[in-house]
């Protein structure tokens, strides 16, 4: 069992999020911890002027409030919020944190995948810990 698990989560239909908290939920030792981690990507200073101010802060506000209501539903499990590039944001706080698990979900490789790498591959090849890949 394990006890520090990240949980990345990525709000859209083709990553299969509910399998990777169950999973957590299963391998998560007596007292282990569960962090769902969301990681909002920079965007770009040039398209700031496009964008309303309160916008962002908004949107980091409604996915907090969603990862808490997942974390919600899980033993010993919170949310949390970062901004970056999403592999090197979650390899780094796997590191920063120590997490001895990471559970991630995959979508289904496309051409674009091959050619560019994925966040999924990337998290595997440059994790400190343990990564567990859903398809």
């Amino acid at each position: 069992m394990y006890d520090n698990i990240l949980v990345p989560v990525v709000f859209d239909e083709d990553h299969d999020t509910e399998s990777s908290l169950k999973l957590a939920k299963t391998l998560a030792g007596k007292g282990g911890k569960i962090t769902l981690l969301h990681v909002i990507e920079t965007v770009p200073n040039y398209v700031l002027s496009y964008i309303p101010p309160e916008f962002l802060s908004e949107s980091r506000k409604a996915v907090a409030g969603s990862l808490e209501d997942m974390a919600a539903k899980l033993p010993d499990a919170t949310g949390e919020v970062v901004h970056g590039h999403p592999s090197r944001a979650i390899t780094e706080w796997a590191k920063v944190n120590r997490a001895d698990l990471i559970i991630l979900a995959s979508h289904r490789p496309g051409m674009q995948d091959l050619l560019l790498g994925s966040t999924a591959s990337h998290v595997v090849r440059h994790a400190p810990c343990a990564v567990h890949v859903i398809r």
